[in-house]
């Protein structure tokens, strides 16, 4: 999920930086200061995050874009084409995404520019 969060100072990114490290949903993250973007990855209900991040930063949170890892875009495609058989992936979190709202997110390179 990528997210614009303002940081004016190195203070602000402190604050969001410890507020993402709070966060057990999240596997790993990304911080552009400059861009004032945000990109995290994981298991988890997009909007519970921004808020845990609102609440702890007292910033304002703008989600930005949100890739699910079981989407139907080409790299997605390519990152899934490793894992055979590809079914067995798909049952596998049936037992674990019970949430209609919580979404697998994964990192691609192209959020680094």
């Amino acid at each position: 999920m990528l997210m614009r969060i303002h940081m004016d100072c190195n203070g602000c990114y402190r604050k969001v930086r410890r507020a993402i490290l709070d966060i057990r949903e999240l596997e790993t993250h990304s911080i552009e200061k400059k861009e004032c973007r945000v990109s995290v990855c994981g298991r988890f209900i997009p909007r519970d995050v921004a808020i845990k991040i609102r609440k702890k930063t007292n910033r304002r949170v703008e989600i930005l874009d949100i890739q699910e890892l079981m989407s139907s875009n080409t790299n997605d495609q390519e990152h899934l084409q490793d894992q055979t058989p590809h079914t067995p992936l798909i049952s596998s979190w049936n037992n674990v995404v019970s949430y209609p709202n919580q979404v697998e997110t994964f990192c691609t390179e192209s959020h680094h520019h």
